[in-house]
């Protein structure tokens, strides 16, 4: 999506987060346009995973501000609330409910106030069941609807645990070293699937796999001791000689 003259949809400003007297992110600021992918890279240790715990909620920085929407700032929201604004994030190990369709699956998460049973057994409506057709074929599960969870592939489950996000109609989704574990054709349809849905969402995507970080040809920020050492294409950071140190070696 083009992100030109477009606000920011995320904006941390000097966040710090400190336990036991490490700092794991350090006066970290970022922005994330709205409409943007971004792939966020960087060594063990350097603050990606506590990025993403302060944005939704999981941690609560010492210092620092993080504005969604230019008007809510997650720092002071527990993690439902940030999820109601409109922030999903799918971890790095799929969690889905193998002892149910794939159907099922996004049924229960689509967005719904009704109880877990009555969503199972009452039968959806048009509307929702062309959602989930919808989404099944956006993350290629198109004829798996009535396979059971614990059938799919590694892989697959990864692509039903990102439906499962979309379910719940996210502005921003935050994926967590979405390819681990992947086959090289399923990393490729990954990729695809990521660009898909940014051309609706505004995606953060956490990786290691530098193969597809240049598949997503996105904008790039390294992050190292919590904070951001550069930023831009994966060609100008990889010939960044402090990432070539830190991270991507010679």
């Amino acid at each position: 999506m083009n992100t030109s003259a477009t606000p920011h949809l995320l904006n941390l400003d000097s966040i710090s987060v400190s336990f036991d007297g490490f700092k794991a992110l350090n006066e970290l600021s970022l922005a994330i346009a709205e409409g943007e992918m971004r792939a966020i890279i960087g060594p063990n240790g350097a603050g990606k995973t506590t990025m993403m715990d302060v944005i939704t909620g999981k941690t609560r920085p010492d210092t620092g501000t993080a504005y969604f929407k230019d008007r809510h700032d997650l720092t002071g929201l527990s993690e439902s609330q940030i999820a109601n604004l409109g922030v999903g994030r799918k971890f790095q190990k799929p969690t889905v409910f193998d002892c149910h369709t794939v159907f099922n699956n996004l049924l229960l998460a689509l967005k719904d106030r009704r109880d877990v049973i009555s969503r199972l057994f009452a039968k959806p409506t048009l509307e929702k069941q062309q959602r989930i057709s919808d989404i099944l074929e956006t993350i290629h599960l198109k004829d798996f609807g009535q396979v059971m969870a614990s059938e799919l592939s590694h892989g697959q489950k990864q692509w039903l645990e990102i439906g499962m996000l979309l379910a719940q109609d996210p502005a921003l989704l935050l994926v967590d070293e979405p390819v681990a574990g992947m086959t090289d054709a399923e990393t490729a349809q990954t990729a695809q699937l990521l660009r898909k849905i940014n051309e609706t969402r505004t995606v953060v995507v956490v990786e290691h796999d530098m193969t597809f970080v240049r598949d997503l040809d996105v904008r790039v920020t390294v992050l190292h001791e919590g904070s951001v050492l550069a930023e831009g294409s994966l060609d100008h950071v990889s010939s960044d000689e402090r990432v070539i140190e830190v991270y991507l070696g010679r």
